[in-house]
């Protein structure tokens, strides 16, 4: 039963997913709406400073991740706590795309333990200094929320590695994913102390807290959110091994509120790598590496200590390189700079001593007096020393074998196209022209932006090593093109640029927050916003009755399958009590009454021939016949069948029956119904992931079969149906009300019921198109849909038994 929200759902939590301690005391009470105070138990109460918020107040970003953009550090003398900004993390580089009077709040945990009796002291130092606002999160819950669910669960499955091998990826850990939701629970709250929902939006980052936003839609159901993933997300038939899969996924639902998807990659700092580029301590580096190297081809790779970064692939092709091309012995260089591991494990210690075996292998069959061709770098540089190698280095290599928004290649980019001061120290003329040259796997998230790279798959050994003498050896006129072209998109794709976009999209799907009336249902992980329009409302059976009373010409439009008979009902034939209603509403001389469904005229007749005054339309108004009552009543109808598209060409049928008998075959439990102006394929007792699967690809295929054809194909529930252009329910209601039009009798009421997409036609019809030729009045209408959900239609009934209960009371007054 859906509920109207409350502001008490925070505790509606079923299981015990929450056994962990509960977050340590919030800080003092904060402004969440205007003039209203909130305690720390999330009731809310009247403030008596009304003009706390004036109408000038200034929306602030609310940055949500799992770690903050700080650095911190404890003083073992003095014991004082010592923190700065992180000036490589991306969530403080994204604050120059925002415009300076909109406020930043980070919300996040510390790379640092801190302990309980000082953590309202460093909170509030943090707000106040820094604005952010801690997490804290106990060690024990820390460690199954993030070394646990993290990084054995979600990390691996975001780069395709299933839990198939115990010892490199754990078997799924409940209490790991309790650990999860109640840490994220605990950010959630924190962003609760800072917010202003009316005002605020909340940026979400990453694969951390994928369900921090139910929990802030159970206090705030209009809250101002968004999420970024930095990581492609998995194919479905890798996502689905995860058990928790729905849990994870529904917080995408929509029901109603208006939901963006897209693909938006992250960019780079200009700023601070131009920065960097100038630093003298840069410049001195720089001059130091390139005495060094001087006469060689530098080759440099730069990644995390990771399974999946392909390190150790990239040596073999090494290996193969100088082994199928010796000139390059004594001259060719590879620098592998490795940050790092974020996370720790058997697998990271194997893939760190797989590398050095192999680079020992390579150094000891290649090298030379005073030449060794794999030099390894893993121990912390800075970002000087780091940005000198980007500066000298011929080519770039980028070899994961799954990775996300990596974004070594763009820093390359920047730096080899070097500055004023950059080429003073190396001594080049300040016109000369600019080369890169980038080899990147074609499983890494930049790469389709990187149109003039060398793409590889990492695990073709020849391929990379093919692909790294091509980059050394292609002409400079091509490296230098190939080069402007990855700069140009670069340097106007950067940070900035990611961030304006994002909060655009943002801006632009809750722009119409506060124009819908919301609803909360569900307990736990399972609540919902169901979000209508305000002038979509329950269809009140007093108030329609009346107003049936009161009118003497009307009209009546019904749906059968879903909205008079159960979807789910196994018995589709109308029962006596279906009979009756249908009956007592086609008796009354004052009523026109229609059922139309998208079912054939043969089952529609042998149902409802005995109901002598119902007006029937077939195959969604292909057929259409008027009862009885109304022949006498109106000049035009008939009690025959009429074709509404006589002329309609249906040789289409001839190439897809044929398409769909070859999904039939490969889906077990579908079937093709065939209709004299349609064809259906239904896949209701198919399995439900493949039966979807197949509908999806039947969609395309037909789509693109009849892409510039008088042919529709359309969706609906558990079928793909195919149709003539121009047959709708919606034609259905014009036809039947001009035609009364005609003979004087335009109605003065109109009733029509529906539950799918097929009655949304209808609705359409009725509410823009039919009257809009007429000068009479309009009547009195009436559009209603079967369940709460989106629709055209400006009226609902919960469900089967709601109409018949409608339905019923109008019969009793036709028939008193």
């Amino acid at each position: 039963m859906v509920a109207r929200s409350c502001m008490n759902l925070l505790n509606l939590v079923s299981g015990d997913i929450y056994n962990f301690p509960q977050s340590p005391r919030a800080l003092p009470r904060v402004m969440t709406v205007p003039g209203i105070m909130s305690d720390v138990d999330g009731k809310c109460r009247d403030n008596d400073d009304s003009n706390a918020f004036s109408s000038e107040y200034n929306r602030k970003i609310i940055i949500v991740a799992n770690f903050l953009p700080l650095n911190a550090q404890k003083d073992k003398i003095s014991g004082k706590w010592c923190f700065s900004y992180d000036e490589d993390s991306i969530l403080l580089q994204l604050k120059d795309g925002l415009p300076l009077d909109t406020g930043v709040v980070y919300v996040g945990s510390l790379k640092v333990d801190v302990d309980a009796t000082e953590q309202d002291k460093v909170s509030v130092e943090l707000l106040e200094e820094f604005n952010c606002l801690p997490t804290f999160i106990p060690s024990d819950l820390q460690k199954q929320f993030y070394n646990g669910f993290c990084k054995q669960h979600l990390w691996p499955l975001f780069h395709y590695m299933l839990p198939m091998y115990p010892h490199y990826c754990n078997r799924f850990d409940r209490s790991l994913w309790q650990a999860y939701v109640s840490a994220n629970k605990r950010f959630a709250d924190k962003v609760l102390e800072v917010i202003n929902p009316e005002y605020d939006y909340v940026w979400v980052h990453d694969y951390h807290l994928m369900v921090l936003a139910t929990f802030l839609r159970k206090k705030y159901c209009r809250v101002k959110l968004g999420f970024f993933l930095h990581s492609p997300f998995p194919s479905s038939e890798i996502f689905r091994a995860l058990p928790v899969r729905d849990e994870i996924l529904k917080a995408l639902e929509y029901f109603g509120r208006v939901i963006f998807i897209k693909i938006l990659p992250v960019g780079i700092h200009m700023g601070r790598l131009q920065s960097a580029l100038d630093h003298p301590s840069t410049l001195a580096k720089v001059r130091e590496i390139s005495e060094k190297f001087k006469g060689k081809k530098l080759i440099l790779g730069v990644d995390d200590m990771d399974v999946f970064k392909g390190i150790g692939l990239k040596f073999l092709a090494i290996e193969q390189l100088l082994q199928q091309y010796p000139e390059l012995q004594g001259e060719l260089i590879l620098i592998q700079i490795v940050n790092p591991p974020r996370s720790t494990g058997n697998d990271i210690e194997e893939e760190k001593k797989e590398i050095y075996i192999t680079a020992k292998r390579i150094n000891e069959r290649f090298s030379l007096p005073g030449y060794e061709p794999v030099i390894i770098i893993d121990q912390p540089i800075s970002l000087y020393e780091k940005t000198s190698y980007y500066a000298l280095a011929e080519c770039c290599i980028v070899n994961a074998v799954r990775d996300g928004m990596n974004l070594v290649p763009y820093k390359y980019v920047v730096c080899r196209h070097g500055s004023p001061k950059m080429d003073e120290a190396l001594e080049i003329a300040s016109e000369s022209p600019r080369t890169s040259a980038l080899v990147v796997s074609e499983f890494i998230g930049c790469t389709p932006s990187l149109s003039g790279a060398i793409r590889v798959n990492p695990w073709d050994i020849n391929a990379v090593a093919d692909a790294l003498n091509l980059a050394i050896t292609i002409p400079s006129g091509e490296k230098q093109l190939r080069h402007e072209n990855h700069y140009r998109y670069v340097s106007s794709h950067d940070v900035a640029y990611w961030v304006r976009c994002f909060m655009k999209d943002l801006e632009h799907s809750c722009r119409d927050h506060y124009n819908k009336n919301c609803w909360g249902f569900g307990f736990g992980l399972s609540f919902r916003i169901l979000s209508l329009s305000p002038s979509f409302s329950k269809l009140s059976i007093d108030h329609i009755v009346s107003a049936y009373r009161r009118k003497n010409c009307r009209a009546l439009f019904l749906d059968y399958d879903g909205t008079i008979i159960p979807q789910t009902s196994i018995v589709k034939t109308p029962g006596p009590e279906v009979i009756t209603v249908l009956n007592n509403l086609c008796n009354d001389p004052n009523n026109i009454v229609f059922i139309v469904s998208g079912r054939g005229k043969t089952t529609l007749s042998e149902w409802f021939d005995q109901i002598e005054n119902l007006g029937i339309a077939a195959e969604h108004g292909y057929f259409l016949r008027w009862g009885q009552q109304s022949t006498w009543e109106i000049s035009h109808p008939s009690t025959t069948w009429e074709i509404s598209h006589p002329s309609t060409n249906f040789s289409w049928k001839r190439i897809v029956e044929p398409v769909m008998r070859l999904y039939t075959e490969a889906t077990d439990g579908s079937y093709i119904e065939t209709k004299e102006s349609a064809l259906v394929w239904h896949y209701y007792d198919a399995d439900p992931d493949f039966g979807s699967w197949q509908a999806k690809q039947l969609f395309d295929h037909l789509e693109s079969l009849f892409a510039n054809e008088p042919v529709v194909v359309k969706k609906g529930k558990h079928i793909i149906e195919v149709k003539s252009q121009g047959i709708t329910k919606g034609l259905v209601a014009e036809e039947v009300l001009s035609t009364m039009a005609r003979d004087g009798k335009l109605p003065d009421f109109v009733l029509c019921i529906g539950d799918d997409r097929s009655d949304e036609d209808m609705f359409e019809s009725l509410l823009t198109k039919a009257y809009s030729g007429t000068s009479s009045p309009a009547p009195e209408i009436y559009a209603c849909t079967v369940g709460q959900k989106p629709s055209k239609a400006r009226y609902y009934l919960d469900d089967v038994v709601d109409v018949m209960r409608l339905l019923q009371a109008l019969g009793t007054v036709s028939v008193p």
